[in-house]
């Protein structure tokens, strides 16, 4: 009996279907539980910014070329690779807190800094979006995937040793570097940082970990206060002003960060794939559109398939401009997807 249900079927979706299982798939991991993590009415790090996403790769078809994939929550074990057991502790402490003065008709938020609250979702939020990266980083490493996108929230590279800050709880790409080498026995791994804010939080995590190069350019001077504070040889953190634009930017990256990875040989690298450094999020002022992107996101797909087997595994960071995000994104997953 048929079941009344006509699937349509455009002939590009077959394009993508047949391309998908020949070429080495990229994943994209996300869980609902990312959406009910907000930091209360008008912040621009909101649920809203994974919708986006989600809305765009319905509307252009980009969904059927990817593997979509459900993280599990990660392992405390794992997170304390990278984050003090006591921080971890309290941050347990205060989410449990938070659910039993809500219960007695207390406030709604607790806040980590100005413009970090957590409401009675964010401790699974934050478990889920470092779960994605480390789970990521298994089937990438188990070849079941090239590459993944971890389309997740809250974001982490703000997230230091032993503090969140700046909308960021556990340092999600940071984790995900110590398990690689930790857990999977890797000797080199590349971090690329393009949010524009300086990765503050991965600097402090990383910094002096030879095995670890970190490679980012961020507006300065700006959000977090000072830039760099750190300057280990195995960190390429390069402060760029205001109103930057793209073709600035990719000088720089050619001649800065291209032969410093190249000399490194990374077996996988991550992405801190910050969005906010468009030309349209108000949260920055650089000036990079949708092809700088792409132009990044082809670079440094050059030198993980000459080195790592492809491996790349990208968690979002920043992008607060909906349209813009949305965007970028597309066009970041289109060249890690190969269409």
């Amino acid at each position: 009996m048929g079941t009344g249900v006509v699937i349509s079927w455009k002939p590009h979706d077959f394009f993508l279907l047949f391309h998908h299982t020949l070429m080495g798939a990229t994943g994209y991991f996300t869980h609902s539980d990312c959406r009910l993590h907000e930091m209360g009415a008008g912040h621009p790090e909101c649920p809203q910014r994974l919708d986006a996403i989600e809305d765009r790769l319905l509307i252009t078809g980009l969904d059927h070329a990817l593997e979509r994939r459900e993280p599990a929550p990660a392992a405390l074990a794992d997170i304390e690779l990278a984050h003090d057991r006591m921080y971890v502790a309290s941050l347990r402490g205060l989410s449990e807190a938070l659910i039993e003065d809500m219960q007695a008709g207390g406030p709604s938020h607790t806040a980590l800094d100005s413009d970090t609250t957590m409401n009675v979702h964010t401790w699974q939020a934050a478990l889920r979006s470092a779960g994605a990266a480390l789970d990521a980083t298994d089937a990438v490493m188990a070849g079941e995937l090239e590459n993944a996108f971890c389309a997740i929230r809250p974001p982490g590279h703000h997230a230091c040793h032993d503090k969140g800050m700046g909308f960021c709880f556990f340092n999600n790409v940071a984790i995900a570097a110590k398990y690689a080498l930790e857990r999977h026995g890797l000797q080199r791994v590349a971090i690329v940082d393009f949010d524009v804010h300086h990765g503050n939080g991965t600097e402090d995590i990383v910094a002096g970990d030879d095995r670890i190069l970190m490679v980012s350019f961020y507006q300065h001077p700006f959000y977090p206060e000072g830039g760099a504070r750190k300057h280990d040889a195995n960190l390429v953190n390069l402060p760029v002003p205001a109103y930057t634009k793209g073709m600035d930017i990719r000088e720089l990256i050619d001649t800065m960060w291209m032969p410093r990875l190249e000399a490194h040989r990374p077996e996988l690298i991550f992405i801190s794939a910050g969005f906010d450094a468009h030309r349209e999020d108000d949260l920055g002022q650089l000036g990079l559109v949708e092809q700088d992107y792409v132009w990044m996101t082809q670079r440094i797909k050059d030198i993980a398939q000459k080195y790592a087997k492809g491996r790349i595994v990208s968690c979002l960071e920043g992008g607060y401009n909906l349209s813009a995000l949305s965007r970028s994104v597309e066009a970041h997953l289109r060249v890690l997807a190969d269409v």
